[in-house]
């Protein structure tokens, strides 16, 4: 009994040491993975979404067909690639019918996704034509004004260098979301994707009243009068609400500038109220062109060119990669929380 008691004190001793030096190299492992992910620039990955969509047509066919219309599947199959070997000889000469570079963009509050976005169109950029065109699909439900913003002004520079662009939204596009989508040459909606929303929100609590009833004293001191409108802690007075309101309202003066430069035929004051819109809802008021998926987008542009996905990406390390995953999750959670509270509009 004694030797089970010393030999099991052993093990907990070794398991202990062990989970220490484990503890220690993962520690020393995810600082050298930091270090090098911000000396790294990054990758660029390219994937060929009209071979992966021909092997996925082949693939199916060759399990639904006998032998015989296989057969002739495969003649027919070579018959065409030699069509397509003599389209891409023409294509030398002049006649280009492009290319199509799909890119994602997911966004959250703080349009996070930008850096990845503007490394993606930089790349697009450097070997487009005129005759290529970008698809971006597109999920947002908006967020920081500033952000967005940049995201919107990396979209125009596919404008400026007269490269197509359009944008599909399958969900969202809402707020910050939809000033990104204005910037495109067409803007595609699913059925019930929610589009619009085009207003300003911000919301502060105050606590003064509860730091007051628990006698605590709150100091703040600024330089110049309108440093600091409102506040979280201190007093605040109606000179100071005033000014607040005035700042939201110039920021959606720009807003709706901003979508009237880019889509001067859509009439912003009819729908620049803050409400959202769902697809057909959003193509009768001309905030969108069409309805359809990014799914048949890519599929009908597959039949007539090449078609490949672009992606930037920085490889993190667990101890970064986790804590933006929360937050993403929590920010998604919140969202959902919000149009439900908003619309109370669920299928049950």
């Amino acid at each position: 009994m004694d030797f089970l008691i010393e030999y099991g004190l052993f093990l907990a001793k070794a398991l202990t040491i062990v989970v220490a030096i484990i503890v220690v190299i993962g520690a020393l492992v995810s600082a050298g993975s930091k270090s090098r992910a911000h000396q790294s620039s990054g990758s660029i990955t390219v994937t060929n979404l009209s071979e992966e969509i021909a092997d996925l047509k082949e693939g199916i066919t060759k399990e639904l067909l006998d032998k015989d219309a296989y057969k002739q599947f495969q003649k027919e199959k070579k018959k065409q690639q030699k069509e397509s070997s003599n389209t891409e000889s023409k294509s030398e000469s002049g006649d280009d019918s492009g290319r199509m570079f799909v890119i994602d963009f997911d966004g959250d509050m703080q349009a996070s996704a930008v850096e990845n976005l503007r490394e993606e169109i930089s790349a697009i950029i450097t070997i487009a034509s005129p005759a290529d065109e970008v698809l971006l699909r597109l999920e947002s439900p908006g967020g920081m004004v500033h952000t967005y913003g940049l995201a919107a002004s990396q979209l125009q520079r596919l404008r400026q260098h007269k490269i197509k662009l359009t944008i599909a939204v399958d969900a969202v596009a809402a707020s910050g979301g939809y000033m990104m989508a204005c910037v495109g040459d067409k803007i595609t909606a699913a059925p019930f994707a929610i589009i619009g929303s085009i207003g300003v929100l911000a919301q502060v609590p105050n606590f003064n009243r509860l730091l007051k009833h628990n006698r605590i004293d709150f100091e703040q001191h600024t330089a110049g009068e309108f440093k600091r409108t409102l506040t979280m802690f201190g007093e605040n007075s109606d000179k100071g609400r005033e000014k607040f309101k005035q700042e939201l309202e110039s920021t959606h003066q720009l807003f709706k500038s901003f979508i009237a430069d880019n889509r001067p035929s859509l009439d912003v004051d009819q729908v620049a109220t803050g409400e959202h819109w769902y697809g057909q809802e959003a193509l009768d008021l001309g905030l969108v062109d069409a309805i359809t998926t990014s799914d048949d987008l890519i599929l009908q542009a597959a039949d007539a060119k090449a078609v490949f996905k672009i992606k930037y990406e920085i490889k993190k390390p667990l101890s970064e990669r986790l804590p933006i995953s929360i937050m993403k999750g929590l920010q998604s959670s919140l969202v959902n929380f919000w149009y439900r509270g908003e619309q109370n509009k669920l299928f049950k």
